[in-house]
């Protein structure tokens, strides 16, 4: 029976039936250990499918218009015929667990674009406000043939470095104006960026605009480029007028056609590849943790620890005794 099931998900990913694509997702996202099953068989089938499309992560700080961008962005790939997702990744509430889900609303007209899809994901609790099967769910994508597959963080502390480890290329949105441009973004962020647009340049936004551009390419001198056939680049554009959004199409298409004839894309994708196997196993360690005897001992070990009765190292040790199957 699971086997037929699972069978009408897959069939219906490889016909990009919308409404399958979505429960796909669904079940993806699911944290009942029987959809965790049935998708880990649907993603194994649709492996063969994936890998061909272009990934890109897109982050900024609040404010850079990342949900306008994406929009214009996608609206003009989906014009040149790229068939377009975008996982967006709303922050969830810290108390509630619930998410607002507004990404839809935010891009009403690529929402109803026949040629794109968007699927807002909650963040969870997963460290850096990245949904945790955003990976899966970019693969069961990849496999109903999206020729694009466009992840936006929502730009707050660790979410921009796991969101790098799962694309091919990284654009940081930022914005003139705002200040002292190279304090509003962390060294970390630029070390991450393929590309920094400064974006919302037009009317008379634009001199300010092409001043951040120069601070930040003098910045980008500093750092060590990542690859070896690469070179970061700064532009400017703007996601109401259009400018400078072909200016970065090309140089993402520049991007993907050096990276693959040097290898290094190959190359990088594998390593990403490593350490999404890592994560989900110290993912899996984690829960096994919190239902095994030792996480009581944790419980018990953090009132003392509050007290002051015992160190938060002596209290370490002894729920890793625990663990090593010393005492329970």
């Amino acid at each position: 029976m699971e086997k037929r099931e699972g069978q009408s998900y897959i069939q219906g990913v490889l016909d990009r039936d919308r409404r399958m694509l979505a429960k796909t997702i669904t079940l993806v996202e699911s944290s009942l250990p029987a959809d965790q099953a049935l998708s880990r068989q649907i993603l194994d089938a649709l492996m063969p499918y994936t890998g061909q499309s272009l990934r890109l992560g897109i982050t900024g700080l609040p404010g850079a218009g990342k949900s306008t961008f994406i929009e214009s962005f996608g609206a003009m790939l989906t014009q040149k015929n790229y068939q377009v997702a975008v996982l967006a990744v709303d922050p969830s509430s810290p108390k509630t667990g619930g998410s607002i889900l507004a990404d839809k609303t935010r891009m009403e007209k690529l929402a109803v674009n026949n040629k794109a899809f968007i699927r807002p994901s909650p963040s969870g609790k997963t460290l850096g406000g990245v949904a945790r099967k955003t990976r899966e769910t970019m693969l069961v994508c990849e496999a109903a043939g999206f020729d694009v597959v466009m992840i936006e963080t929502v730009g707050v502390g660790q979410s921009e470095v796991t969101v790098a480890s799962m694309v091919d290329f990284f654009l940081v949105l930022m914005i003139a104006g705002g200040g002292d441009e190279l304090q509003g973004i962390k060294k970390g962020v630029l070390e991450l960026a393929d590309v920094v647009a400064v974006n919302k340049a037009d009317g008379d936004n634009v001199e300010r605009a092409n001043i951040a551009r120069r601070q930040y390419e003098t910045a980008f001198h500093l750092l060590s480029p990542p690859y070896q056939n690469w070179t970061p680049q700064v532009v400017t554009c703007s996601s109401i007028t259009k400018a400078g959004l072909q200016n970065i199409l090309n140089i993402i298409l520049d991007h993907r056609e050096k990276l693959t004839a040097s290898g290094e894309l190959q190359l990088k994708r594998q390593e990403q590849a490593r350490e999404w196997l890592k994560f989900m196993v110290r993912e899996g360690v984690q829960e096994w943790f919190y239902e095994s005897p030792a996480a009581r001992i944790l419980t018990e070990l953090l009132a003392d620890v509050e007290k002051g009765i015992v160190t938060p190292t002596t209290a370490a040790a002894k729920v890793l005794d625990c663990l090593k199957g010393r005492r329970f």
